[in-house]
């Protein structure tokens, strides 16, 4: 059938009546043999989105590989949190996770049960659990349900029982009526490759995981793969750890009260406002109810301290944060819980909004009222905020103008449909944006990309060292403050368009350095998108091997020579100069399901200051021997 005729028929068909024979002629037959009810373990495999958000392959810090940890672990913390086991031990070697905690054990009878049984758990009775994380019984399930491996081992009461699984199916059972195993529960797994392709578990993201975790829980002792984790003092260690002291403008305040605590300080040198909140324990990474309650807490004391009437952003500027509450049967707004919807604290508590405000309205207010040296730094910080404000104002109205105008018919952004924001979308967490170099390789990717969810934002070429230049440049900077504005971080990192956000250049000398000065925008201007584990780089193959049979594409010279081992004897041998050579009917293999990212993440023991002034600073004796020393020459191996 030719093409027009075919297209008009389409459309044809799409504008008749529901009612016209010709329509009900193709109308799919619905029975009930079209009705079908899915196992339990075969809905988890089939949606495992809606249990443990993307699938990654563990580049991310939320892909599902530690989500998987995190269920399993959220159950020793909830025992921990009743009073039942000081410790927990963790071992991941290569693909496989064990966690021991020393709690009361699952009762006996119910091993199989718990980790096979939909909402089947302890924690319905809000009696027995009070504020626990794991409130609806699916945690352990998807964990047994994606992995090739599962076992759960119980002892309690100088008894043993224990289960295995391969990919949700019982495989074995062991009870034992006479044990001398110390009281506790042990999970095993082992993550199933044919979901999370080419996975490896990455230590720093791990450790972040689990060093909030005992932040979150003063007392608790956390031993991973040999090394031990415990705080003293909370959420005031986290922000000692997020902040370097010599950026501190004053000392950590830190206020407890009943289920809620809060530490708090303003950086030096910071422009944007950074904070980490928790429920339960739980990292909500995307916010929520509570998040938002001490935001506008925060704004409310200060004015009501000082009695002016400062504008919000300037009170907020470079304020590094942490908050922390419990809440009675908490509502998430994801199973993957990163964001509370909760308005109530449960039981006699008043609402979300109302306990936090009353809390800072009381604690920071005789803080400041008790540390006159501290309140006059705040004060301080925040006139200087207006100043810069104000003088900013002109421009960045200037650039509002300019985005809006360009935003109509702008080239260099190709947008998604889905965006980080909206999570209510299963998918809102593979969102990403590709920040490329040129219209070549820009043009590549636009064309074999998921038009769902990855956005793609065209650079003209190599972009300003930003280095040591104040926040006015991202707006007088066309390029600057187009990429803010795709990125929708001008007022704060909530509203974050993309999950990901990938730098997509050549792997040559050229590409290197665009690299770095993208790097040096975000550390200078908007490091928590690096802090968070939003920024990465892509990884490109930099050969094909291939043979009439298959193709290879090689990341490393390694890979190179074991596919031409492979393919053997004579396959063809491609380099790739750069991204804009690569088809786009290739291209779709590199940012598809086995992409290869490399994280962007910053060293604890390293000021950003000391990291940018190194690297992009003057061109000084120092920086001239190091480049001496670690100078690296390619050399092009003839065959």
């Amino acid at each position: 059938m030719p093409v027009v005729s075919y297209f008009g028929m389409m459309c044809y068909i799409s504008v008749l009546s529901r009612n016209s024979p010709l329509f009900m002629a193709e109308q799919t037959k619905y029975t009930e043999d079209n009705i079908r009810s899915l196992d339990w373990k075969e809905h988890i495999r089939m949606r495992p989105g809606m249990y443990i958000g993307k699938l990654g392959d563990g580049s991310s810090p939320d892909d599902g590989i530690y989500i998987l940890l995190k269920e399993v672990l959220d159950n020793s913390i909830d025992e921990f949190v009743m009073g039942a086991g000081k410790t927990i031990e963790i071992s991941i070697q290569g693909t496989k996770v064990i966690v021991r905690d020393y709690g009361r054990g699952i009762p006996l009878g119910k091993v199989v049960d718990v980790v096979s049984k939909m909402n089947t758990g302890g924690k319905y009775d809000s009696k027995a659990f009070k504020k626990s994380v794991g409130l609806n019984g699916v945690g352990t399930k998807a964990v047994n349900a994606l992995s090739n491996y599962f076992r759960v081992e119980s002892n309690r009461d100088g008894k043993s029982a224990a289960a295995e699984f391969e990919q949700g199916n019982l495989i074995n059972q062991e009870l034992l009526d006479d044990t001398t195993r110390r009281k506790g529960t042990k999970v095993s797994f082992v993550p199933d490759e044919t979901i999370f392709k080419n996975y490896k578990y990455r230590s720093e993201y791990v450790v972040k995981m689990l060093k909030n975790y005992v932040y979150l829980n003063p007392g608790l002792t956390i031993v991973f793969n040999g090394e031990k984790y415990f705080s003293e003092n909370g959420l005031k260690d986290l922000l000692a750890e997020k902040i370097a002291e010599s950026d501190l403008l004053y000392p950590i305040i830190h206020l407890r009260g009943d289920d809620i605590e809060i530490a708090l300080t303003h950086s030096k040198t910071q422009y944007s406002e950074e904070y980490n909140s928790f429920v339960n324990g739980q990292n909500t990474t995307q916010g929520g109810t509570h998040l938002n309650a001490f935001r506008e807490a925060l704004v409310k004391t200060i004015r009501e301290f000082y009695g002016k009437n400062y504008d919000a952003s300037d009170v907020r500027k470079s304020v590094v944060s942490a908050i922390a509450i419990k809440v009675m049967e908490p509502v998430f707004e994801s199973q993957t819980k990163t964001k509370l919807g909760s308005t109530d604290m449960g039981g006699d508590y008043p609402t979300v909004r109302t306990y936090i405000n009353d809390f800072v309205k009381t604690n920071l207010d005789n803080y400041l009222h008790k540390n006159p040296d501290t309140a006059e730094k705040i004060q301080r910080k925040i006139l200087q905020a207006e100043r810069e404000r104000k003088e900013l104002s002109g421009i960045r109205k200037l650039a509002r103008d300019r985005a809006k105008k360009a935003s109509l018919h702008n080239k260099k952004l190709r947008d998604c449909r889905v965006h980080f924001g909206d999570t209510k979308n299963e998918r809102n967490l593979e969102t990403t944006l590709f920040i490329t170099e040129g219209d070549s390789a820009s043009g590549s990717i636009t064309k074999s990309r998921d038009v769902n969810t990855q956005a793609v934002f065209s650079l003209k070429g190599k972009p300003l060292n930003s280095y040591g230049l104040s926040k006015k440049i991202v707006y007088e900077n066309e390029e600057f403050n187009l990429l803010q504005a795709a990125l929708n971080i001008e007022e704060s990192l909530e509203d974050l368009r993309y999950n990901n956000v990938v730098i997509a250049t050549d792997a040559d000398v050229d590409g290197m350095h665009i690299r770095l000065l993208l790097i040096t925008f975000f550390l200078q201007f908007f490091p928590e998108i690096i802090k968070e584990g939003h920024l990465y780089i892509l990884q490109t193959p930099l050969f094909r091997v291939r043979n009439k049979k298959e193709t290879i594409y090689c990341y490393s010279e390694q890979e190179r020579i074991d596919a031409i081992e492979k393919l053997k004897p004579k396959p063809e041998i491609t380099r790739f100069k750069g991204l804009g050579e690569i088809s786009p009917d290739e291209f779709k293999h590199f940012i598809g399901d086995d992409i290869r990212l490399d994280p962007v993440m910053l060293d604890d023991n390293m000021s950003i200051e000391e990291l940018l002034s190194f690297y992009m600073g003057k061109n000084t004796p120092t920086r001239q021997e190091f480049i001496i020393d670690n100078l690296k020459v390619e050399l092009d191996v003839i065959e």
